[in-house]
């Protein structure tokens, strides 16, 4: 979120254009004068060099630079080690600021350094939080790999319900469930093919299956359906042993490991948090599971420093915004200027949440969508509203350190039941 920051008249600007070998710094003194350019290369030696030529003018130092990668990261880290106060440029802001000051769409390092010198000068940044330094780099980093485990697993199980159980075992997909059956993947990776099932026999096949498949399903009966639905396949003739099957139970395993893996992240994540009294508030609101609340701490830090919880929206990228000019007015939207994990992630919560009973989001989007339930278009409006719902709540219970309270609103009016919600409670229930 771009704002005016107020920028001391007696600091000296160093405007830094990252890239992944080399910086481009720009240095400006308040009293005016010719402009200091360096060449900063990505070595220790460089770094230090950096800070020590900065620490030696001895007077109110400012970085701005705008995040690129992850290769701002480390030179941002060794500056703020040094006692520099750190501004982190937004990439539109840059963009747009550079082609307005220079009339132009072309980009150079240089150019970039100079628009980042205007924007310090002016005071339009935004905070740099480190996430080292703010003790969330863990819970990034565990969300992140949490996240790439998820979509690889995700692309590997598509993969086998689409191209090799077609091929080789169609009528088994009945049996898959979820992706996070792994009993199915055992069984599938055992018995690849109907002509492995049925060469053993019913007996031979129970026996070796029983240990297999999950304790949630009917043992017997599901036993007897896969050895029927392998008895009438109309699976390709794919011997056990082929090259082919190989391949399909490569797949599988990997599919197995990636679901390990997860398990591992997830497992790791509760063990860190479990005393956090943070993750412990935000996994009391419905919808927010443990991910969830890693996800928001790992992309937020402490939500306490937004103030107010339109900040936290516009974080987001949750607040409103409207394209008007004249007599012409353009459609309310999503602005989506914020950090889109975190929106995905209050969306997907959100979706938990109006499946689970008595709960304000359930309630509210039953009103919001009463008499007109074949309205995909007010649905899809009524669970944006509910997403910047579930962000604001978030918010109000660690801000307040309340925990979430249920509460049930009359369908006739705004009005809330004030036996429901305590006074130092209100606001984790807005």
């Amino acid at each position: 979120m771009t704002k005016l920051h107020s920028t001391s008249r007696d600091a000296v600007l160093v405007a830094i254009d990252m890239s992944k070998h080399r910086q481009e710094v720009l240095l400006e003194r308040p009293e005016g004068g010719r402009r200091r350019r360096m060449t900063v290369m990505a070595t220790k030696a460089d770094y230090d060099r950096l800070a020590d030529d900065l620490a030696a003018i001895g007077r109110p130092v400012i970085v701005g630079f705008e995040a690129t990668g992850n290769y701002h990261r480390t030179l941002a880290h060794r500056l703020l080690s040094a006692g520099f106060e750190l501004r982190l440029i937004s990439s539109v802001a840059l963009a747009r600021t550079r082609e307005a000051l220079h009339n132009g769409w072309d980009k150079n390092d240089s150019k970039d350094a100079q628009v980042i010198l205007h924007m310090l000068r002016i005071g339009a940044t935004q905070r740099y939080v480190d996430p080292l330094a703010a003790g969330i780099n863990d819970l990034q980093e565990m969300s992140k790999t949490h996240e790439a485990i998820s979509k690889a697993k995700t692309q590997t199980w598509h993969r086998i319900l689409t191209h090799y159980l077609p091929l080789y075992f169609p009528e088994i997909e009945r049996f898959a469930g979820n992706s996070r059956s792994d009993w199915f993947l055992a069984l599938i990776e055992r018995f690849p093919t109907p002509g492995s099932i049925t060469s053993i026999g019913r007996e031979a096949f129970t026996e070796q299956t029983w240990p297999l498949i999950g304790r949630k399903v009917s043992k017997a009966r599901v036993v007897n359906d896969i050895y029927e639905t392998a008895c009438s396949s109309i699976a390709l003739p794919i011997d056990e042993h082929s090259a082919a099957v190989t391949m399909f139970r490569m797949v599988i395993a990997q599919a197995r490991t990636l679901i390990r893996q997860r398990n591992e992240i997830e497992r790791i994540a509760h063990d860190a948090l479990a005393t956090n009294r943070d993750y412990q508030l935000l996994r009391m609101i419905p919808g927010i599971g443990p991910i969830n609340a890693l996800t928001i701490l790992a992309e937020a830090g402490d939500l306490r420093r937004f103030s107010h919880h339109r900040q936290f929206l516009k974080f987001c990228g949750l607040d409103l915004a409207t394209c008007q000019s004249g007599m012409f007015r353009g459609r309310t939207k999503l602005s989506k200027y914020g950090n889109a994990r975190l929106r995905r992630t209050f969306w997907m919560a959100t979706q938990v949440a109006i499946r689970q009973p008595n709960n304000s989001f359930r309630d509210k989007l039953s009103r919001y969508v009463a008499g007109h339930a074949d309205d995909p278009d007010r649905r899809r409006k009524a669970m944006t509203a509910l997403t910047a719902k579930m962000a604001r709540v978030a918010h109000a219970v660690i801000k307040t350190g309340t925990e979430y309270r249920p509460f049930v609103e009359r369908a006739d009016t705004r009005w809330k039941d004030p036996s429901l919600w305590s006074h130092e409670g209100a606001a984790a229930t807005l």
